[in-house]
């Protein structure tokens, strides 16, 4: 007899009664071990510290330096192009008015052995948009909006709070998690990936990539495998995974072709909606004109033939911590570009000592760096030097 009475179907189980029920392995022991050792292989040796900071001290660490690429907090490549719309930013400083707990900051100390330029820093690792958010929010750039709890402070900016207010909110406290020097850069950017997760977490390029496939996407998949790429600009396996060669060219195209637009059309001054629109409208030219993807593969191409011959580094940023920042390689490409475009006489035989100009360092370091005035800037700047004006 049973020892229920509800009909002669016995009931669904509980969750509960699953997860306590005992039941005997469902593979081998060969196939349980084969699991277990690759988990132990894949387990991060992750050390960390937990420190405590004022938002005026995390500020002034951010900011003092930045100029020159040297503040001790600083937004590693792969993230600068992340910015949160001001409502997002008001919300934020909303939370931190009335005391709501905030994330734990992820930052990253890097090592002397991985990049000696950088020793010491701190990268953020997760966090770039509340660090950024307090910065715009203390030197009074950002005015509040769309706020919920604190609607009297809509349209306020920091220097509109009562002097108490301010010197509280100054106080206020941040934890950070300091990853320790002996977590490498790949085990970051692992890590920046998965607190991002999501469908809210994908890159641009991936999104893109999702929802605007055609053959301009198809046409930056193709150009992404060029070893002379690769030689010129060497990035690490999460980047390629997460498409940043193909990020990399869109870029090239995109700015090539509307540098002069960017921040001046319906998307604004949004990086990742101004590439979208290029890739749709690209998109489209392709499909009517079988010639265009050949005439771009061949303006690409010549571009790389000259960084390779006439850049002594090609793309990487000199010095012992040698990386290859979208910035730089968008003043580098797309300067050259237009300049092997304008037809004029090409002045090569000074590259190597422009390229370590102040000037130079300051339109690639700064960290506002998809400003409009930044991107023309920059490109203009190599363009210039390479028509000798």
């Amino acid at each position: 007899m049973h020892d229920y009475d509800d009909g002669d179907d016995a009931p669904t189980a509980t969750v509960e009664s699953q997860i306590l029920k005992l039941r005997p392995p469902q593979r081998t022991q060969a196939e349980i071990a084969t699991g277990e050792a690759q988990i132990v292989q894949n387990i991060k040796d992750v050390r960390y510290i937990v420190r405590e900071y004022p938002a005026e001290v995390v500020v002034r660490k951010y900011l003092t330096g930045k100029d020159s690429d040297q503040n001790e907090i600083y937004v590693p490549d792969y993230q600068r192009d992340l910015i949160w719309p001001q409502k997002n930013q008001s919300r934020f400083i909303e939370s931190v008015l009335i005391g709501i707990p905030i994330p734990f900051l992820f930052v990253a100390d890097i090592s002397e052995k991985e990049d000696p330029d950088n020793s010491g820093r701190l990268e953020i690792v997760d966090g770039v948009q509340r660090i950024r958010t307090l910065v715009e929010f203390m030197s009074g750039q950002l005015v509040l909006s769309d706020l919920e709890r604190l609607k009297s402070l809509n349209g306020f900016t920091f220097f509109d709070l009562h002097p108490s207010r301010q010197r509280r909110f100054k106080r206020s406290t941040l934890r950070l998690i300091e990853l320790t020097e002996t977590v490498t850069e790949d085990v970051r950017r692992d890590m920046f990936d998965r607190i991002n997760s999501g469908s809210v977490g994908l890159e641009a390029v991936e999104v893109r990539r999702g929802v605007e496939g055609g053959p301009f996407v198809d046409l930056t998949t193709e150009l992404a495998k060029d070893p002379l790429l690769h030689q010129l600009a060497p990035i690490s396996e999460s980047q390629r995974k997460r498409f940043e060669y193909e990020e990399l060219i869109t870029r090239f195209f995109a700015f090539s072709d509307r540098y002069e637009q960017f921040g001046t059309g319906s998307e604004g001054k949004v990086v990742k909606d101004f590439l979208l629109s290029y890739v749709r409208d690209m998109n489209a030219q392709i499909n009517a004109t079988g010639s265009v993807a050949a005439d771009m593969t061949a303006e690409w191409k010549n571009m790389l033939a000259f960084v390779a011959k006439n850049f002594p580094n090609g793309f990487i940023k000199t010095g012992r911590g040698r990386r290859v920042p979208r910035v730089r390689f968008e003043a580098i490409s797309v300067g050259t570009n237009l300049a092997l475009r304008d037809g004029g006489v090409i002045s090569a035989d000074k590259i190597s000592h422009w390229m370590e100009s102040d000037e130079f360092k300051k339109w690639t370091t700064s960290d506002s760096s998809n400003n409009r005035t930044n991107l023309r800037g920059r490109i203009d700047f190599v363009k210039n030097k390479l028509l000798g004006k």
